[in-house]
């Protein structure tokens, strides 16, 4: 059995909506909802069928509770999860009128940040994922750092997907530094428009063909209703978004990772070498399998992604 891990933060959205009161001295409503990138990745793999575990530190209030059910109830493994003391992360979302979310953090001391490494991942694991503010938050950035290192060189297929929150990023040069430091040992990175066009800010020039030159062997761009490009060194595929009554965006971009990753383990490639040998109509495949995934997540509120049996194809 192929298994799949995730590592990274699960926290609360506090969702608000942009919609300003009929009273001025009143503030819009706030809705909590589960989320964090990689607990969404985690949910949408569980989801739609592939066994996939959480690595992670989740806190022992009432929140950390709810996220351990959300798991469990997704069909996520929860044995890599590490229970802690300290209160869960909060991001506040706020969501314009073309449903895109704009977000703020209140991340200091809480329990993700505080993560200890795991032991070695059992021999079952083929793919791990990486991502979002466990990337960036310290001291836990440097420990999925090593996790990912280690991943590598133990021959498991890697991928990261930035989801770069700006607001959380001290020292954004150092941080593009960094992340390009990361290429020799990932295999797909997946960004969104916006994730590159900061990341290609840097002054290091990263970009799709220095990432694919150190090694990634593919990277995947999302561009909302302009679909989706794959990029390796055999060429470039772009694939159009299904239509879709968009709710919000809010777990977008991970949907399309958990898409990614369900349909590479449906076709038999989580493994760093399968990766490395897809066609260019592979990764259309992929893409499009991707994108009905997430099409299916922006026309409800909330990160909500689908279960199997909602894709026809699946």
């Amino acid at each position: 059995m192929r298994e799949i891990v995730v590592c990274g933060e699960a926290l609360v959205d506090v969702v608000q909506a942009s919609s300003v009161p009929t009273y001025p001295d009143r503030l819009p409503a706030l809705q909590p909802a589960l989320g964090g990138g990689p607990f969404n990745v985690a949910v949408t793999l569980g989801r739609l069928g592939s066994a996939v575990s959480l690595c992670s530190a989740v806190s022992t209030d009432t929140y950390g509770d709810a996220i351990i059910a959300a798991l469990q109830a997704g069909g996520v493994g929860t044995g890599l999860v590490q229970r802690r003391p300290e209160p869960t992360s909060l991001a506040l979302a706020t969501i314009g009128d073309n449903g895109a979310a704009q977000y703020s953090f209140y991340v200091e001391g809480t329990a993700d940040r505080l993560v200890q490494t795991p032991e070695t991942f059992p021999s079952t694991v083929s793919a791990v994922c990486f991502g979002t503010l466990s990337m960036v938050l310290e001291p836990g950035a440097s420990v999925y750092e090593s996790v990912l290192r280690r991943s590598h060189d133990d021959g498991r297929l890697v991928v990261v997907d930035p989801n770069i929150r700006p607001a959380v990023i001290d020292d954004p040069d150092a941080y593009r530094r960094r992340f390009a430091s990361w290429m020799d040992a990932v295999d797909v990175v997946k960004l969104s428009d916006e994730d590159a066009a900061w990341l290609g800010a840097g002054p290091d020039g990263s970009g799709a063909a220095t990432w694919l030159a150190s090694g990634v062997s593919a990277v995947i761009t999302t561009a909302g209703a302009d679909g989706i490009t794959v990029t390796t060194r055999d060429g470039t595929v772009t694939v159009p978004a299904p239509k879709a009554q968009v709710a919000d965006t809010i777990g977008a971009g991970d949907s399309v990772v958990g898409g990614v990753l369900r349909h590479l383990d449906r076709i038999g490639a989580l493994s760093s070498k399968a990766v490395a040998t897809l066609s260019l109509e592979q990764w259309r495949s992929t893409a499009e399998f991707a994108g009905q995934v997430a099409a299916i997540t922006v026309s409800r509120p909330g990160a909500d992604p689908p279960w199997a049996s909602e894709l026809a194809s699946d």
